[in-house]
C-alpha cells in the first residue's frame, strides 16, 4: 500500500502522526496524558492484562485514555502461545470495541523474542475472525513475507529486543525487509531508545515508529515525547527529499571554477 507523503494509512484508517505511544510504565496517569498529547501520535497500544477496564483498579486508567479522544491498539503482551493470545485478544476486541490488535507472542522470557511460528499462525487465526493483525515480529524477512501471505496488512519489526533501548541492531535487516515488501506500511516496534535511533528508522524508509519505554521512563516524558515527535517528522521529511550519496572521496562544497583570480603586483 502506498504511503502519502503526510499521511499513515493503516488498515483503511489515515492519521496524520507517523508515532504510536504506549500507555505503560508512566510515572503518573496525568503525565501519561501530557506525555502521549505532547507526543502528537493519534494512537495508544494498551495491554489487557495490565490495565481491564472491566475491573475496578482499571476503571480511573480507561477513563484517562478515553478521554485522549485517540485510536487504541490493544496488545497481547505476555501471551506465551497461540491459545492464549487468540483468546485475549477475542477479550480486548469485546472490551475495547476495535478489531485493531497488536499481536505478541513470547518466544523467550530471557529477551522477549517473539515465537516466529506462533506469530504466524494466530496471525492467520485472527484474521479470519476478522481482526486487524499488527504483528510485532523479529527482522527476519521470511516472517515478514509469511505474514504477509497470510493476510496482515501492516508489519512492526522490532529494531532490538523490547525494553532494551539499543536502537537498530541490524539495519540491514530492516532495510531489506523495506525493499522486499514495498506494498505495506512497516514500523519498527521495539527497541527504539532515542530520537536518533528513530531518525534513522524513518531514513531507513519505514512508515512509522511505536515506542514506549524510550518515552514512558525517560527523565522528563513529556519532553522526550516532544522530541521523538520532531525525529519522526525529521526522519520522514528526510527520505522524501532524498539523501545525498555516500562518497569515497572529498567534494568540495565551494567549487573554484569561474571564481575570481587575484593577482598580487
Amino acid at each position: 500500500m502506498k504511503q502519502n507523503q503526510d499521511n499513515l494509512t493503516l488498515y483503511g484508517q489515515t492519521f496524520h502522526s507517523r508515532l504510536l505511544i504506549g500507555s505503560a510504565l508512566y510515572p503518573s496517569p496525568a503525565i501519561m496524558r501530557e506525555a502521549i498529547t505532547a507526543s502528537g501520535s493519534e494512537i495508544i497500544t494498551v495491554s489487557l492484562r495490565r490495565q481491564s477496564p472491566s475491573e475496578a483498579g482499571g476503571e480511573g486508567f480507561w477513563q484517562q485514555l478515553k478521554s485522549l479522544n485517540k485510536t487504541l491498539l490493544p496488545n497481547t503482551a505476555g501471551c506465551h502461545s497461540v491459545k492464549e493470545a487468540v483468546t485475549l485478544a477475542q477479550m480486548s476486541r469485546e472490551l475495547f470495541e476495535t478489531d485493531w490488535l497488536k499481536l505478541e507472542v513470547v518466544g523467550d522470557d530471557y529477551n522477549l523474542q517473539p515465537d516466529p511460528l506462533g506469530t504466524v499462525e494466530a496471525a492467520e487465526q485472527l484474521i479470519k475472525l476478522g481482526f486487524k493483525v499488527f504483528p510485532y515480529c523479529t527482522d527476519d524477512l521470511v516472517i515478514c513475507q509469511r505474514l504477509r501471505d497470510v493476510g496482515c496488512q501492516v508489519l512492526m519489526p522490532w529494531g532490538s529486543p523490547i525494553g532494551t533501548g539499543r536502537g537498530l541492531m541490524n539495519p540491514y535487516n530492516l532495510q531489506t525487509i523495506r525493499e522486499r515488501i514495498p506494498e505495506l506500511p512497516l514500523i519498527v516496534d521495539a527497541g527504539i531508545g532515542k530520537p536518533s535511533h528513530a531518525v534513522q528508522a524513518m531514513e531507513l524508509g519505514y512508515d512509522g515508529i511505536l515506542l514506549n519505554t524510550a518515552v514512558a521512563q525517560a527523565g522528563d516524558p513529556v519532553l522526550m515525547a516532544r522530541a521523538f515527535r520532531d525525529a519522526v517528522t525529521a526522519g520522514r521529511q528526510a527520505t522524501l527529499a532524498g539523501a545525498m550519496p555516500e562518497r569515497q572521496t572529498a567534494s568540495p562544497s565551494t567549487p573554484t571554477l569561474g571564481m575570481p583570480f587575484w593577482h598580487q603586483q
